[in-house]
């Protein structure tokens, strides 16, 4: 009994061991990410003040998260480190994520994938975001045309507005074509609360309205309720 009781004892320290370590984790490495994105040598006078929500990010808010999702994140954040391409931020949904290179599992855990094939960040043409939808995206539900995005990079400060919400099928990568303008194509699964795999694709389109202001953008106006339209 003496035994068994010690290594219950044992048992118990190490769960709660393996807790404080997960938390601390999950409130320390997303800001370890976007500071190595600031911080890096490569941005040469990128100062605080310009990478307008990077330094507020804290830990992501996660109350709107699914546990599954939660769970992956957490996992995530101890096997992937690689600095950020960029931060995308939604102001008016409290929507501040780290962008990395692919859509893999782990890469979408961790925060936003930019889609192999589209544009580059901070470039032209039509840059594709991806995201889960019951993670970093699940603000996208409200979102509304009018819209601010801004999209930070090591070459500067891009500032993008809503102008098109579809819901498509998966095979329709029509919304991914490339482009000669500068616009920004977000996509996660479709319904937002659905059980299992989504069926569907959430689109959010946006136009670029203004490049290299390294401030934060004022609001263009007041944002209209969503509308979305089938294809």
């Amino acid at each position: 009994m003496r035994a068994l009781q010690r290594a219950l004892f044992l048992l118990g320290v190490v769960l709660i061991a393996f807790y404080v370590i997960a938390r601390l984790d999950s409130l320390i490495s997303p800001r370890v990410a976007l500071w190595a994105f600031a911080q890096a040598p490569e941005q040469p006078g990128l100062q605080e003040p310009k990478v307008y929500g990077v330094s507020h990010i804290g830990s992501p808010d996660l109350s709107l998260w699914s546990v599954q999702r939660i769970n992956a994140y957490k996992r995530s954040l101890a096997l992937k480190m690689d600095r950020p391409l960029g931060v995308l931020t939604i102001p008016r949904l409290h929507l501040v994520a780290p962008v990395f290179e692919g859509t893999d599992g782990l890469t979408l855990n961790r925060g936003l994938g930019r889609i192999r094939g589209t544009a580059t960040l901070g470039g032209n043409g039509n840059i594709g975001i991806a995201g889960h939808r019951d993670g970093f995206f699940r603000p996208l539900q409200s979102v509304a045309l009018g819209d601010a995005i801004e999209v930070t990079t090591s070459s500067g400060h891009d500032r993008y507005v809503v102008d098109r919400i579809n819901i498509v099928d998966p095979e329709d990568t029509g919304v991914l074509r490339s482009s000669q303008d500068a616009e920004l194509t977000l996509v996660t699964c479709y319904p937002f609360h659905f059980i299992g795999d989504a069926p569907r694709r959430y689109i959010v389109q946006a136009s670029l309205k203004q490049r290299g202001q390294l401030i934060p953008a004022s609001p263009i106006e007041p944002a209209r309720p969503a509308t979305t339209k089938e294809k």
